[in-house]
């Protein structure tokens, strides 16, 4: 190669060493690796919580229509047996509950065998509400060999405030001693009527007074008594059956009163049931009242159509919306002389239920209980009464009797001498 053609060679070599030594001086270390994306982590979902269980949703859901209109009706029977009628009622109809009256009692043996009979036809079934009206006094449903408790009356007259508490606290007790005694979970008591007008008959010595502080405070420290006592309670006769002059048993009481009046001074001791029974002193467990019988008053200002029972405006207006109350609400006797004169029993048990009923008290004659059950079960079918109405009063009819813890357990024969040393340390 001539020197012409080396020469440039030579400086081309040198230039290129140079770039290359450079290019090392500028970036003595490798360029890093991109990093790989990392992918988040998915979050674990958040377990949904386990739901509660609702024994009554639970026994609700598997129930026929049958069964649930059964559940509505308290049943009276006519012998000192259950006899065909309460083989009818309950083995047949599957009644919610059985009342019982003087016509059913004759002794303590026999009072338990009837109770336990009834139980034994109700087999494993959802347990019956087995009810009375025990109030003492002239209303008294017990075996002649029990003591007789003295009137309501008596108790709420008792002039020392503390001693007056005390006594009808014991007094409550004692009734659900009664009660439970004899295997009865339901008693129709105490009254709650104020006690105002002196030619009311029906009432009378049955309310604790004739003023409105007594009967609250009386009537009230009594029914926690019976509740503490392990029985169910039901105030009565909503919404005031003190001041009215005909016997709603044969005819149609009527009360002129306005809302206002009323919730001034009948509806008083029934407000305090709703948020408190125990008016005096500590207690335990829940004290609202659980029951609210609803009687057969027209009363004008509200409905001056139907008796309180079969009224929308009382039941569902006034009890249930204004004054708060979300219990079980019963209905007097509907084969009582107030209902029955203008209503057939059939329609009168489906205008109960439009009204806001649960429990329907059909107390005389089995054909009285078909045609009740009857005239539901088509109202139910027909659509006048809707499935969630009725899913509605069930509901709280099963609630009631799981929070009770009513069974079909039999019970024995109580010690009648043992009871009646209760009810003798009670006297005012």
């Amino acid at each position: 190669m001539t020197k012409r053609y080396l020469i440039p060679v030579i400086l081309l070599i040198v230039f290129a060493l140079a770039a290359c030594g450079s290019q090392k001086a500028a970036d003595p270390t490798p360029a890093a690796a991109t990093p790989t994306p990392v992918a988040e982590p998915t979050p674990s979902p958040t377990p949904e919580p386990t739901p509660t269980p609702d024994p009554a949703a639970e026994l609700l859901a598997g129930m026929t229509v049958e069964q649930k209109v059964g559940q509505l009706l308290v049943a009276g029977i006519n012998g000192l047996e259950p006899g065909e009628d309460g083989a009818q009622a309950v083995a047949d109809y599957q009644v919610g509950g059985i009342i019982l009256f003087g016509r059913n009692v004759e002794s303590a043996e026999q009072l338990t065998a009837l109770t336990n009979g009834l139980k034994g036809l109700n087999g494993d079934y959802i347990p019956l509400f087995l009810s009375v009206d025990q109030e003492g006094g002239r209303v008294d449903r017990m075996p002649p060999e029990v003591a007789d408790l003295p009137a309501a009356y008596q108790f709420g007259q008792i002039a020392d405030p503390d001693q007056r508490m005390n006594a009808c606290f014991a007094l409550g007790q004692a009734l659900a001693a009664q009660c439970a005694a004899f295997g009865l979970n339901l008693d129709f008591a105490p009254v709650m009527d104020i006690w105002s007008n002196p030619d009311n008959t029906v009432i009378g010595d049955r309310a604790f007074g004739s003023d409105l502080a007594s009967v609250t405070s009386a009537a009230n420290e009594t029914a926690y008594g019976i509740l503490s006592g392990g029985v169910i309670a039901a105030a009565k006769h909503f919404p005031g059956h003190g001041d009215t002059a005909v016997d709603s048993h044969y005819g149609l009481p009527v009360v002129d009163k306005s809302v206002e009046e009323l919730l001034d001074f009948e509806l008083v001791p029934f407000r305090q049931a709703i948020e408190n029974t125990c008016v005096y002193g500590a207690y335990v467990g829940n004290p609202a009242i659980p029951v609210i019988m609803v009687s057969h008053i027209l009363m004008t200002a509200i409905d001056p159509g139907r008796p309180a029972s079969l009224s929308e405006p009382v039941v569902t207006g006034l009890l249930r919306q204004e004054m708060g109350f979300d219990g079980v609400v019963c209905t007097d006797d509907l084969t009582m002389a107030a209902v029955s004169d203008s209503y057939g029993i059939g329609e009168a048990a489906v205008l109960a239920v439009e009204a806001g009923c649960d429990l329907l008290l059909v107390c005389h004659e089995a054909d009285n209980l078909t045609a009740a059950r009857d005239a539901l079960l088509e109202a139910v079918n027909s659509g006048r009464i809707s499935q969630e109405r009725l899913d509605e009063s069930v509901y709280r009819l099963l609630s009631l009797k799981l929070d009770w813890e009513l069974t079909n357990d039999p019970v024995e024969v109580p010690d009648v001498d043992a009871l009646n040393e209760q009810i003798q340390a009670v006297m005012p």
